[in-house]
């Protein structure tokens, strides 16, 4: 049986990982950064550049890096990319190359949608039902990530297609979009508990699209990268495959607790003025803007669908 190497195993995607390939019977190893109780943990401290895998990566089959350094709200550091840099690039590109040279045969990198951007276009004349979808992010789009966290990812990435050619390393990489389900923090925690205490929210004229992932999509997806031959050397974004207005997603959150969305109907125009005045531009272009991705190069290549409806997921992540 082949031994599968996760990295970031004790964060909110990677605990979702380990538990479905230990229920699969799967030969498990967690990376760790320090000392703890996680079954069948390697330590291997802070990932950086200089890093030393060898413990970790002896008898390595495949590899899955979640481990990163992700957005911070109030960054202390000095120059921020170069943390990021430090870490999501330099870090990932050691780890690489020592599994590369340990004979791991697959490195699948979980990457992030920023690396397309931070928000699509509307259509102007939505299309009908069936006939594709429109300004949606792609894999064949030109990146253009925006903030520290994405021009990183971005970087590894490029730097992880290098290696590959370099060394027959098999790279496979993901870019999830939001990521929600049971413990799940940041927006997403604190929307579900704005619902949940029945606090009134202008958020009721919300007509925008997004594309989010539940975690049980994200876990089966990456198994599937872990499994399938055409998987190899190919770059995949992931969804639910159904995109959700802000406001139709806290109506669904609120059905998911059976408990009403109390939702002001407030024209975006004026939220994105008030959020202007009070600085918080980056948070309306969140709540208001357009983010899909287009799936359907997984659907084709690889066969996927995802298993877990939106509703479901809702329903597992506020339970």
């Amino acid at each position: 049986m082949s031994v599968i190497l996760i990295t970031g195993a004790t964060g909110f995607v990677g605990r979702g990982l380990c538990s479905r390939l230990l229920a699969e019977g799967r030969d498990v190893r967690c990376a760790v950064r320090q000392p703890s109780s996680t079954a069948n943990s390697v330590v291997v401290g802070d990932i950086g550049p200089d890093t030393d895998w060898g413990q970790a990566l002896n008898g390595v089959d495949t590899v899955v890096h979640l481990a990163a350094r992700v957005h911070i709200m109030e960054d202390t550091a000095s120059d921020p990319l170069a943390e990021f840099r430090r870490v999501n690039v330099d870090g990932t590109l050691n780890f690489a190359r020592q599994a590369a040279s340990a004979g791991v045969k697959r490195f699948v990198f979980i990457s992030t949608v920023k690396v397309n951007g931070e928000e699509t276009l509307p259509h102007p004349n939505p299309l009908p039902l069936g006939e594709g979808m429109a300004h949606c992010f792609t894999e064949q789009d030109t990146p253009h990530p925006q903030d520290p966290y994405g021009i990183s990812k971005h970087e590894a990435e490029e730097g992880l297609r290098s290696v590959a050619e370099e060394t027959g390393l098999e790279v496979v990489i993901i870019r999830p979009p939001l990521v929600y389900g049971p413990g799940v923090k940041g927006n997403f925690a604190s929307m579900v508990r704005w619902v949940n205490k029945g606090i009134p929210l202008p958020l009721g004229s919300i007509h925008n699209q997004r594309s989010l992932v539940a975690l049980d999509n994200l876990v089966d997806f990456i198994i599937t990268c872990i499994d399938h031959p055409a998987a190899a050397n190919q770059t995949f974004l992931v969804a639910d495959g159904e995109d959700l207005s802000t406001t139709e997603l806290l109506r669904r959150v609120g059905q998911a607790m059976n408990k009403p969305a109390r939702l002001i109907p407030v024209p975006m125009s004026v939220l994105k003025v008030g959020a202007r005045l009070f600085g918080k531009e980056a948070m309306a272009q969140r709540l208001c803007g357009n983010l899909q991705v287009d799936i359907s190069k997984a659907r084709k290549v690889l066969g996927w669908t995802p298993p877990v409806s939106v509703e479901e997921g809702l329903r597992r992540a506020v339970e």
